[in-house]
């Protein structure tokens, strides 16, 4: 057995592991990352240790650490209770927002991971509140993100687009966008159906009904039973009661207004002067944390260091595995097999599988290049076979263990944050086998000459 198939059984097994076992699969990553690179390839730490994502780290941290400040003085809901304003109350209409928001900012040019990082927290918790499945909440954030990603003027645009034309391939910018832009549209109207959309537009409307029990402690009676259907009607008396406690509650306090011009430091931070987004979250919550310290040590223990382990651990493993010539092992042996459609469907999973684990805009670099040979010979649309690539490689940011993915399980509410990574894990190898062959379907098949 070789070194490149030694590294993929071990990557299998660390999955096997923690399934049947309550190990952090992180740490079995950091294991195997040195069983790997230190004891067989005597590679030293510095090498080991390049793959370690830093970035991803700092985000990680930084954002749940500044989002449960904003969660603790209250922040949180009062957005909450802003959003629901701005759609007049209706609760199915939220997640759609979220959708094209996300899908806005990084069409004009912020990276994916940067428009997840300021929209997940404020989404789970309108999910929390509302008692909307959180992971349907999360995808819709992350679809959206990706829906705009292709744009001429995106990150992820701007790389395929450069790829193509330099190959001296044909290329369309607006079809590679438009293409990705309802691909995700469609997944995510699945997304909110199989999640519990149903229910969703079940829901009352607050503007013609009781208000959601935002705050436990004043509020006693919410829109939607347990079951998420509508609740038996309250007296006119007691709505206005509630309305009163929940008014009293959410007032924009010194705290929470300071709370909210850090959030807009950090959105324009990123967005605009496109700052590191982990650097500038620390920053924002270490100010928060100075201007109120009590805050800051509760804080401090809901960041989801756990999730960190496992995130960092995984991430590491597959940077080791990219140095040993695994990936280029799986992909140039797809690559050479000479048969066009069989080829284009292969690098689509590569593209899907491989950036499950690893970065999607460093890999859209790569896979694509793979297909320039087979691509020039004229056989197959080069639009079509670069579109699918570049779809099946991003639509599985939903992975757990990419930037997206561990947005919002670091987000997820601590009681629901094992059942939303399981529920992410199921969903990104779902959609790992079945996307890439949705994407060959409809660009690649029909273009074949």
């Amino acid at each position: 057995m070789n070194i490149q198939i030694l590294s993929i059984a071990l990557l299998v097994g660390m999955f096997v592991i923690a399934t049947i076992q309550p190990i952090n699969m992180g740490a079995l990553a950091f294991a195997c990352a040195f069983l790997v690179g230190s004891l067989i390839m005597a590679m030293k730490p510095v090498e080991i240790f390049a793959g370690f994502p830093s970035d991803l780290f700092l985000t990680l941290v930084g954002i749940t650490y500044l989002f449960a400040i904003a969660q603790i003085n209250g922040t949180i809901d009062w957005l909450v209770e802003g959003a629901v304003k701005l759609v007049r109350g209706h609760v199915a209409w939220i997640p759609w927002v979220m959708f094209l928001v996300a899908a806005v900012i990084t069409g004009f040019g912020a990276l994916g991971p940067a428009a997840v990082a300021i929209l997940a927290p404020v989404a789970l918790g309108f999910a929390f509140q509302y008692r909307i499945n959180p992971v349907m909440m999360g995808l819709m954030v992350i679809h959206g993100a990706q829906a705009g990603g292709f744009s001429p003027i995106s990150v992820y645009g701007g790389i395929t687009n450069q790829i193509v034309e330099k190959a001296g391939l044909p290329f369309a910018p607006t079809s590679l966008f438009l293409s990705s832009f309802f691909f995700n549209l469609a997944i995510a109207v699945l997304v909110f159906f199989v999640f519990g959309g149903s229910k969703v537009l079940r829901k009352y409307s607050i503007a013609s009904g009781p208000l959601p029990d935002l705050h436990p402690e004043g509020v006693t009676q919410s829109i939607v039973g347990h079951g998420g259907t509508p609740a038996t009607p309250i007296s006119h008396h007691v709505f206005e009661e509630q309305k009163k406690n929940v008014s009293a509650l959410s007032g924009l306090t010194t705290e929470r207004l300071t709370t909210l011009i850090g959030l807009t430091a950090l959105a324009v931070g990123a967005l605009v002067f496109k700052f590191n987004v982990g650097l500038v979250a620390i920053t924002v919550a270490v100010a928060l944390a100075l201007l109120s310290p009590k805050t800051q040590k509760a804080a401090i223990d809901k960041v989801s260091w756990s999730t960190v382990l496992l995130i960092a651990g995984i991430i590491t493993y597959v940077g080791v595995m990219e140095k040993i010539g695994t990936i280029d092992y799986v992909a140039h042996g797809i690559s050479s097999l000479g048969m066009p459609l069989l080829v284009a469907l292969l690098l689509c999973f590569t593209g899907a599988i491989v950036s499950a684990f690893a970065s999607s805009t460093a890999l859209l670099g790569a896979i694509i290049p793979l297909a320039v040979p087979f691509l020039l010979q004229g056989q197959i649309s080069a639009i079509g076979v670069v579109a699918a690539i570049a779809i099946s490689t991003t639509i599985v940011d939903t992975s757990p263990f990419s930037t997206n993915g561990a947005l919002v399980v670091a987000n997820a509410r601590e009681a629901e944050r094992e059942s939303v990574l399981k529920t992410l894990l199921i969903y990104s190898a779902l959609i790992a086998i079945i996307g890439p062959v949705i994407a060959w379907l409809v660009f690649v098949v029909p273009g074949l000459v």
